[in-house]
């Protein structure tokens, strides 16, 4: 397995708790690393100066006068103290070596000689004694005796080394300390932080387990957290208005199928006996009965019909959708509405007007609210239909419906007390109000605006008196 994987396999909390440490430990180290280096440049410029600073060049001549002449270093077996707390030696411009002060002498170099020579000026660099001791050197042109020479200054690294290995040891041991640290509280901070989380993972598993949808999460404050939490209980809350309204379908549902049930079933069963008992029954009563069958399973297919152009989700489309005219869709569902109705008399006045919809869906609600115009209209009744900038108005001059019973019937399955002995499943107006809002209008139901008896409904739908301009892009099938 990868690293990558094995990272991906721990949990959320353990991963939190190990990006907190890494991160805090690389910043820990680049703190360390930076400071390191930040005093080794501070303490190496301070030990320049230092040399720079070191007046050698009385000495140099006191000692050479002192012992007539250039002494090396290993011809003293007893040296003078250190005055100047450093080693200092001459440099001759053939290489030749006089030693000046200090416990060892130096390496003369190629460089030591440039400058002895005027080829190059006063010059720093590392080195060591003869002993092999690191050293820093500073070598300056000089004048001993009266003749030229180089003089070289050095002092040991170990001024600079010993604090910076200090130095390095204690910023480890803070680091690892800080990096420790960082580990436990990055571990107590993925522990805080996802508690919310784990509460909202807990919530979910006993919906999964129980299928109890009324668990709600705590969502007080304004955070990320508190936001999911909110969304999480609006889902749930969802979900169990869903499933509220799914179980009330199918009771609603199982409510309305019973009757054209039974009423088919005692219809058939008569049938049968009749045919297995040899006794005829009177040919009128045999019409009755047959008409009453087929009344039966027409109300049964209507309403198979409505329940499954209802259970489709609202996001879902129930066709193709283009510009479609609605004045000719009610013209349509006119001349289905006079066949129902041929007692009646309909007026109608339809001014253009082009939706962007479904045909079939939008002809079956306007086909749905000339049934119910229909179906309350008396015996020779009129109903009246008139189409205005997108507001199709279908007027009855039935009894009404109460002011009360006006926000309920775009319900499912409702009826009103005084139409339940009239045919008709409930769902025909819920159907209207569902395909108004999916092409962007709506449906009202409202007492006559004259006063007078009856019942107006309303659809609304936006759209155009004329037909948008063909696409010059699309071109027509052939």
């Amino acid at each position: 397995m990868s690293p990558t994987a094995r990272f991906r396999a721990l949990p959320l909390r353990s991963r939190l708790a190990l990006l907190v440490t890494v991160a805090v430990a690389l910043a820990v180290a680049a703190v360390a690393a930076v400071s390191w280096v930040m005093v080794r440049a501070q303490l190496r410029d301070q030990l320049d100066s230092s040399l720079r600073a070191t007046n050698a060049g009385a000495q140099a001549n006191q000692v050479f006068d002192a012992f007539g002449g250039c002494v090396s270093g290993e011809a003293l077996p007893e040296r003078p103290a250190n005055n100047l707390s450093a080693q200092v030696q001459i440099v001759l411009p053939d290489g030749k070596t006089c030693w000046v002060d200090g416990k060892n002498t130096l390496k003369a170099t190629a460089i030591d000689r440039e400058v002895a020579q005027r080829l190059r000026g006063p010059v720093l660099y590392d080195s060591t004694t003869s002993d092999g001791v690191p050293v820093r050197v500073y070598t300056q042109p000089a004048l001993v005796n009266r003749q030229f020479a180089a003089l070289s200054v050095a002092k040991p690294l170990a001024d600079v080394d010993k604090p910076l290995s200090t130095l390095a040891w204690v910023l480890l041991l803070v680091s690892g300390i800080g990096v420790v640290g960082a580990g436990a509280a990055g571990l107590w901070v993925a522990r805080t932080g996802l508690r919310p989380v784990d509460e909202l993972t807990g919530a979910v598993e006993h919906i999964a387990r129980t299928e109890d949808l009324t668990v709600r999460i705590p969502d007080e404050g304004d955070d990320e957290i508190a936001r999911l939490s909110r969304s999480f209980n609006s889902m749930t809350a969802a979900l169990a208005s869903s499933q509220d309204r799914q179980a009330q379908l199918i009771a609603d549902a199982g409510h309305e199928l019973r009757t054209p049930l039974t009423s088919l079933r005692t219809n058939i069963e008569l049938l049968a006996r009749s045919e297995d008992t040899g006794r005829a029954i009177p040919p009128d009563d045999r019409r009755e009965l047959l008409a009453s069958v087929k009344a039966q399973m027409t109300e049964l297919a209507s309403l198979i019909g409505d329940l499954q152009e209802l259970s489709r989700p609202d996001a879902a489309s129930p066709g193709p959708l283009g510009v479609v005219a609605l004045h000719e869709i009610t013209g349509a569902a006119l001349s289905r509405a006079r066949l129902r109705g041929p007692e009646l008399s309909f007026d109608s006045d339809l001014a253009p007007w082009y939706v962007r919809g479904e045909a079939a869906a939008l002809e079956r609600a306007v086909v749905n609210v000339l049934d119910n115009a229909v179906k309350f209209s008396p015996p020779g009744g009129a109903v009246e239909v008139t189409l205005r900038a997108g507001e199709l108005t279908v007027r009855d001059h039935g009894p009404g419906i109460p002011a009360e019973d006006l926000p309920h019937v775009f319900e499912r399955f409702w009826r009103s007390p005084s139409a339940r002995a009239l045919p008709g499943s409930g769902l025909g107006l819920s159907i209207v109000a569902r395909t108004a809002a999916r092409a962007g209008g709506s449906a009202q139901l409202r007492a006559a605006a004259d006063g007078g008896p009856g019942t107006e409904a309303v659809l609304r739908i936006p759209g155009a008196p004329t037909p948008p301009p063909a696409d010059p892009s699309v071109v027509p099938d052939q």
